[in-house]
């Protein structure tokens, strides 16, 4: 048994699967993609073609009557399929982040990365074009997310969780749901957002509560920070609760709330002591069904279209004090303490997302020809790719210290903000540069990189703006 490296195969409208599962769906081996294992090594083309496939003129495969193999490769050429596979059984790296060994995963975490990017294959890309036209992801999507373990990673095993307190795991996540352009699906919120809320601060019977359908996928949350008047600026929340004896009287409104409209629970942000500005701020948990709490339309924006982002409004919300999550008062220093990881996750999609964009787009230069021969043969084409390689390959070095160091316990929270803003910039930059070098296919929407450009632009803007970042990295080192 010979060890087969793992393949980036992009094929469909912005779809990404495993190289080994497209493999095993033409009957060219049987492969273990969990141990990345294969008992044979059959040449391709031939194996295709022996099984009745033929080359139709983009480059793709068809059976005699017509059915394709996988669709049109998008941001490709012709014969993309076979070469990468050639290039894959050579023993060649398939993506960028192949080029440079990364220390940090174990071989625990690469099985998991196959089992992610099966779920992936299976249970996301048949039905993202539709949850894009729908604006919301299905429920079934969830549940099946649940079911596959992908959900409460580190949740406890006792509340039906993975237990598995690193955040390896959740890069991994991160970066495969990226790659696959599957933003609308929003696990990393769900995970590494709202779960240490509740895995940290929830006592005993909010624990068993809420957790077992958190990790099910019966329960998707959200987090309600932000205000119509208030962004970063913690002091102007309005939104308040007045203690009424066993429960709170929860009045105010929230926007941009990711989840928004699918959510079963929200962590809200609320005022419980008027006169201690930021340091008078709780969090409540208010639940589907409770009286008083509406939803507002399904914001239209300009990407991420599928994920569902909502206005919610509280008129006397009756919140029992049980709902009343970590301290009294405390809500500032539980949001603090929690930020760190909110920009890591968010870091992470950014340097994936930057650096699949780098791949398909040195492709696509290969093929295109322009005067008479491929981009890639003109001299500032060139500069261009080593430039974006280069800032790519310096960001992954950084990014992958502070998900080591996080996952150790170890990352503070200005590295964290070094991170969260240099590496979103950078994915804007990249998609910037890589749209324009597809010229007009670049800002067609059924381009992956055109996704990606709109997709990617609020990661300089959720979980603290890039001035914030800034703002405190400068305030840690001038006072």
């Amino acid at each position: 048994m010979e060890r087969v490296p793992t393949l980036r195969y992009v094929a469909g409208p912005r779809q990404a699967t495993d190289g080994a599962a497209a493999l095993a769906v033409a009957g060219l081996g049987a492969l273990w993609v969990r141990s990345g294992r294969a008992g044979r090594t059959p040449r391709p083309e031939a194996a295709l073609r022996a099984r009745g496939y033929v080359r139709d003129r983009t480059g793709g495969f068809r059976e005699a009557d017509g059915t394709r193999l996988h669709d049109r490769p998008v941001g490709t050429g012709p014969a993309e399929f076979t070469e990468t596979v050639k290039h894959w059984l050579r023993g060649g790296p398939a993506d960028m982040t192949a080029q440079m060994k990364r220390q940090i995963f174990t071989e625990d975490h690469e099985a998991f990365r196959g089992i992610v990017r099966t779920f992936l294959t299976k249970e996301v890309t048949p039905h993202y074009e539709q949850w894009e036209k729908d604006g919301i992801v299905s429920r079934d999507a969830w549940r099946a997310a649940g079911k596959q373990g992908l959900l409460g990673l580190d949740v406890p095993e006792e509340y039906g969780g993975g237990g598995q307190h690193d955040f390896r795991y959740s890069a991994v996540l991160a970066e495969e749901f990226t790659r696959a352009g599957a933003a609308g699906l929003a696990v990393g919120l769900h995970n590494d957002i709202i779960g240490p809320y509740l895995t940290t601060l929830g006592t005993e019977e909010q624990k068993r509560r809420w957790l077992p359908g958190f990790c099910s996928g019966e329960i998707i949350t959200a987090i309600a920070m932000t205000e119509p008047g208030a962004g970063s600026d913690l002091q102007g929340i309005r939104t308040h609760a007045e203690d009424a004896g066993d429960h709170w009287i929860l009045n105010g409104s929230k926007t941009f709330i990711s989840n928004g409209i699918l959510a079963d629970l929200v962590i809200v942000v609320a005022k419980t002591t008027p006169e201690g500005g930021a340091r008078g701020l709780s969090l409540l948990v208010v639940e589907r069904g409770m009286e008083g709490f509406e939803r507002g339309r399904n914001l239209d924006k300009i990407g991420q279209k599928s994920q569902d982002t909502a206005e919610l409004f509280f008129h006397d919300v009756r919140v029992p004090k049980e709902n009343l999550l970590g301290e009294l008062n405390g809500a500032f220093g539980h949001l603090m303490t929690h930020l760190a990881q909110e920009r890591m996750g968010i870091a992470v999609a950014g340097i994936a997302g930057a650096e699949h964009l780098l791949e398909i787009t040195s492709q696509y230069v290969k093929e295109r020809e322009a005067f008479g021969r491929p981009l890639a043969k003109l001299q500032h084409i060139r500069f261009e790719i080593a430039e974006m390689a280069t800032e790519c390959a310096v960001t992954r070095a950084f990014l992958d210290r502070c998900i080591a160091d996080h996952s150790a316990g170890e990352l503070d929270a200005v590295h964290a903000s070094m991170a969260k803003w240099w590496a979103t910039e950078l994915h804007k930059r990249v998609a910037d540069r890589c749209l324009q070098l597809h010229g007009g296919y670049g800002y067609m929407a059924e381009y992956r990189v055109a996704r990606a450009f709109t997709d990617g632009r609020i990661q300089t803007i959720y979980g603290g703006t890039t001035e914030i970042m800034k703002e405190i990295i400068g305030r840690s080192l001038l006072g």
